[in-house]
């Protein structure tokens, strides 16, 4: 125990100080590319000798982006242009930001006007990704992206070096699968706010860093015998559950996140990226052709997703499921009604709570999450 307290420890230090830590690989000769949300290659940056540094946004307040943005746009993006217009990203040594929903595309001009000091890489996924003309298109922008990586690094990116950043980062998708699994059946020792801190500090490290400190938790993880949980066990979905604040109400109240269906979390590293395809480009490309169950994609069977969340609760052996719905994300909003008729036709009891990154006072929840508890 005295080890995954020391392990914990460190997950909390640099998922509290992220800028603390960027600054660290800088003073190391490192130079950091910014990651925003969501499917961006970031094997490419590892594989670029550089240090992909996730951009979720931050807690706090938004001042100076509501000159770009309506009052009515995700909270995620008007944070990260708010950190480029603070200076909070200027020791990054470019961005990579995506266009997968209608929040993201304008969120990358207003980057690209706003925040010029800072290199722009624009990414744009197709929607029809798994034919092969979707998996060309992809390989294109892959391209186009590897170019002005190399350009930022000032050396080119090799199949080799590529070859291994898939295999770095699908060992470390396996480690934090077997993470999340574990953690669900430990609560008593991995709360539900640490579990939020050990995923989200993944965002800030290099991968080969991560994974050997999240491997050395998951082996002492395994050593302890499993409890009897006398709480109540559930499924998150959502796009980001980043609120420590927030989080400490499920342990208050003996509610174990034994799975989850969140953006940051389980959604990004649900899928590996082939390792046995000769051009690393194209692995890549069929990485992102193979992302499913996520609203952001495109998906003629409509019905499928509510299925899957449905799937992993059950597999879980969670008692319900709390859905934090991001302010203003239409596509979550839409896609609702059939996740909630996929609970009520499964017998899993669920709420769901509205969420943004301004959020500070957490009553309402507090008073959903004991009554939810309680009716458990």
């Amino acid at each position: 125990m005295e080890r995954i307290s020391a392990l914990l420890q460190t997950f909390r230090d640099i998922a509290a100080n992220p800028g603390k830590q960027l600054y660290k690989y800088k003073g190391e000769g490192k130079k950091a590319i910014g990651v925003f949300p969501y499917y961006a290659p970031e094997e490419l940056v590892y594989a670029a000798d550089m240090v992909p540094f996730g951009v979720w946004g931050r807690l706090g307040t938004i001042n100076k982006a509501k000159e770009y943005f309506a009052s009515f746009y995700c909270t995620i993006a008007q944070m990260n242009l708010e950190m480029g217009l603070t200076g909070a990203l200027d020791g990054l040594s470019g961005v990579i930001v995506t266009t997968m929903c209608d929040t993201l595309r304008p969120l990358s001009q207003n980057f690209r006007l706003a925040v010029p000091q800072i290199p722009f890489l624009f990414l744009a996924h197709p929607q029809n990704r798994r034919p092969e003309y979707g998996i060309k298109f992809t390989m294109a922008q892959y391209g186009k992206i590897k170019k002005q990586l190399e350009e930022i690094a000032g050396s080119p990116i090799t199949d080799e070096k590529l070859q291994n950043a898939i295999k770095v980062y699908n060992k470390s998708r396996a480690a934090r699968r077997k993470f999340v699994k574990l953690a669900g059946q430990h609560p008593d020792v991995i709360s539900a706010v640490d579990r939020g801190i050990v995923l989200k500090s993944g965002y800030y490290l290099l991968k080969c860093q991560y994974t050997k400190l999240l491997d050395e938790l998951n082996g002492e993880l395994e050593k302890l015998p499993v409890p009897q949980w006398k709480g109540i066990k559930v499924l998150t979905s959502g796009i980001i559950v980043d609120n420590d604040a927030l989080l400490k109400i499920f342990d208050e109240n003996k509610i174990a996140i034994v799975a989850d269906d969140v953006a940051h979390e389980s959604r990004s590293f649900d899928v590996d990226a082939p390792e046995d395809e000769t051009d690393p480009m194209r692995a890549l490309a069929l990485h992102f052709a193979a992302q499913d169950n996520d609203p952001l994609l495109y998906d003629p069977e409509i019905v499928k997703r509510p299925a899957h969340v449905v799937k992993k609760a059950k597999d879980a052996g969670a008692n319900g499921a709390v859905v934090f719905a991001m302010t203003f994300c239409d596509p979550e909003e839409l896609e609702y009604p059939s996740l909630k008729k996929a609970f009520e036709e499964a017998g899993i009891p669920h709420i769901i709570l509205g969420y943004d990154q301004q959020m500070a006072d957490f009553g309402q929840a507090r008073t959903s999450l004991q009554a939810f508890a309680e009716s458990l």
